[in-house]
């Protein structure tokens, strides 16, 4: 024993039921495994891909004058920010897929809260909202950084665009004025 109170044995599987997947949830090991996987073929097959591509790109654009050089540090200030928006985009273009592989797996309480959460996205109709039970294990009901509001939006309706209205001049926008502000004479 290692003194710690929530000491498991390795191989003791306890199923664990979906009460609520938080910042507080504790992945499995196969989850774990998934996440690592998921994390290592982002960056090889779409980050450095794309990362690599944008800095060529932006390079090309730079050597042909599209894009200015900086004058003191000249293209590197332009290819580190196209890397790193290679990189980000990368990863975000990544996450449909890695959603799929964690549907996919089997006994995975994260698996079966995306499923439900994918379920519900079908079921319910386009331009619409379900209010979420703060008991609620869908993965996607969680708000980051939204306000307490946003999360209790139950149904809304669905509203047509207002048709743009010409009874505006719009030949003189209105609060603009064509007089010119005379200056004070101090002589």
């Amino acid at each position: 024993m290692n003194g710690r109170a929530d000491f498991q044995e390795p191989s003791a599987e306890v199923p664990r039921p979906i009460t609520h997947i938080g910042p507080d949830y504790i992945p499995t090991e196969e989850e774990r495994r998934l996440f690592a996987e998921c994390s290592d073929e982002s960056f090889w097959f779409r980050s450095v891909p794309l990362a690599a591509t944008s800095m060529l790109i932006t390079q090309g654009l730079i050597s042909k004058g599209i894009l200015s050089s900086h004058p003191k540090y000249g293209s590197i200030p332009k290819l580190i920010f196209a890397c790193i928006m290679g990189y980000f985009a990368g990863k975000l273009s990544y996450v449909k897929t890695c959603q799929e592989k964690f549907r996919n797996l089997e006994n995975s309480p994260l698996g079966e809260a995306l499923r439900l959460a994918q379920a519900r996205r079908r079921s319910s109709p386009p331009g619409h909202y379900y209010q979420k039970s703060k008991y609620d294990s869908n993965v996607s009901g969680q708000s980051f950084g939204t306000s307490p509001a946003a999360d209790n939006i139950e149904m809304l309706p669905h509203y047509e665009p207002i048709p743009f209205s010409s009874s505006v001049n719009e030949s003189a926008p209105t609060g603009i004025t064509d007089h010119i502000v005379q200056g004070r004479n101090f002589s």
